[in-house]
């Protein structure tokens, strides 16, 4: 029999925080905090950022904001602020974890959900790494070899397989037409297909979902957490069910046509 535990309920009622943050932030907090097979409860963790609230007591129609900067030597050219735009209207939530990649436990439940966005003047900042992350995707690193003296040596079938090759290219059959439903589509590279996204956005602002599977042959959930990070979804008016990109992405595919 499987060896059962309890769940730890220690920690239910703590109040915490849920972020979603840009793909670069991620990958940078990734790399900075300590895995989990190496971090103990008595071990601290690394001072990653720090969250600023701006609030007016002499305003009480003000509405509190929040921005987080970032605070580590290592993150480089990286945007150092960001605005949180704060959430109260979503799915009650609770963070659970496993102690030792064994024991689940609850680490708290949620009580604000954040957007983490660029913040004011790091927007063109953040433009600027993003199309830098582009062009580095659009390099291909895919090699062309060619074989020289190799006497046809890997054109030969392999053993076992010379029953089952006609020699007589009439008798080959056709192989059974695909079903469209039997099509699977290969991910692109993230950052290969974000530069083709801007470029079908830079020849028409707005596009369907439904469209961008078909001009992009990509499977259309992994098309939609692109589109969720680089486009606002229009739920009504002349362009609704279409996807246009975000004002910050806008204005950089608009500097770089200008420089063209």
């Amino acid at each position: 029999m499987e060896e059962s535990h309890e769940l730890d309920m220690e920690k239910t009622d703590r109040r915490i925080w849920l972020m979603k943050c840009p793909v670069v932030v991620a990958k940078t907090w990734e790399k900075l905090a300590p895995s989990s097979s190496s971090y103990s409860s008595s071990d601290s963790l690394p001072n990653l950022a720090k969250v600023v609230l701006d609030v007016d007591p002499l305003r009480p129609d003000y509405s509190p904001e929040f921005t987080m900067q970032m605070v580590a030597a290592e993150y480089g050219n990286m945007p150092k602020c960001y605005a949180l735009n704060m959430f109260k209207d979503f799915v009650p939530m609770e963070a659970f974890s496993e102690t030792n990649l064994v024991y689940p436990a609850v680490e708290g439940n949620v009580d604000h959900k954040f957007d983490m966005k660029p913040h004011g003047e790091n927007i063109e900042e953040y433009a600027r790494l993003c199309r830098e992350r582009t062009s580095k995707a659009m390099v291909k690193n895919r090699q062309i070899q060619v074989i020289d003296n190799d006497r046809g040596v890997h054109m030969r079938p392999m053993p076992g397989m010379l029953g089952l090759v006609s020699s007589n290219s009439k008798e080959k059959r056709k192989p059974p037409p695909v079903k469209q439903t039997e099509v699977k589509r290969t991910r692109r590279d993230r950052g290969e297909l974000e530069a083709i996204m801007f470029k079908l956005f830079e020849g028409q602002p707005n596009w369907t979902l439904k469209q961008l599977v078909q001009e992009t042959d990509q499977p259309a959930q992994f098309l939609k957490e692109i589109l969720n990070e680089l486009c606002v979804y229009n739920k009504r008016g002349s362009n609704q069910g279409t996807y246009e990109l975000k004002p910050e992405y806008k204005k950089s595919a608009e500097d770089d046509a200008g420089g063209q």
